[in-house]
């Protein structure tokens, strides 16, 4: 809850979400007093399919489907969370059940009793034992991916003879 006259939040609203909270964002959004920076949750209850694209943290309890982008920020897919999408962000953190390809230009991690049915691409790749992946493993070099994406092919004439 927040409280109008101090601009506070009360402790209902703190321990509502600090089990959610993660590392500090590029950009210090939604920093909160302590340094601590919340995601945006989608709950137990709900489902959403299609796109999202996020600019902030996502913590996923209930079910997504479709292609996640949160290109600079973390995805954590909780126990009872289920994915069915291909994601792309800094930090991936699997304790549920997902379906799809994961690209984490950070690392990601995948939990003890998670469930994955897909391929893994990160510079680190953290599989714990009593977690299932069935898929492609890629550890990448970020420095060397970065300069394959920029490098330009040379043009050769070549000129017949005959």
């Amino acid at each position: 809850m927040w409280n109008s006259r101090s601009g506070e939040s009360t402790s209902d609203d703190s321990s509502r979400t600090s089990g959610i909270a993660s590392g500090r964002e590029p950009n210090g959004a939604a920093e909160g007093s302590e340094g601590v920076v919340y995601a945006a949750v989608i709950g137990k209850g709900m489902v959403i399919k299609g796109e999202i694209k996020s600019r902030e943290s996502l913590h996923i309890d209930g079910e997504v489907e479709g292609n996640l982008e949160l290109p600079g920020y973390r995805l954590t897919l909780s126990r009872e969370g289920k994915l069915g999408a291909n994601v792309i962000a800094r930090e991936i953190e699997l304790m549920g059940t997902a379906h799809g390809d994961l690209h984490g230009t950070s690392k990601i991690t995948i939990r003890k009793g998670a469930h994955l049915v897909g391929d893994l691409r990160a510079p680190g790749i953290l599989i714990e034992e009593g977690a299932y992946v069935k898929g492609k493993i890629e550890i990448i070099n970020s420095a060397a991916e970065h300069a394959a994406d920029t490098r330009v092919e040379p043009k050769v004439r070549r000129t017949g003879s005959g």
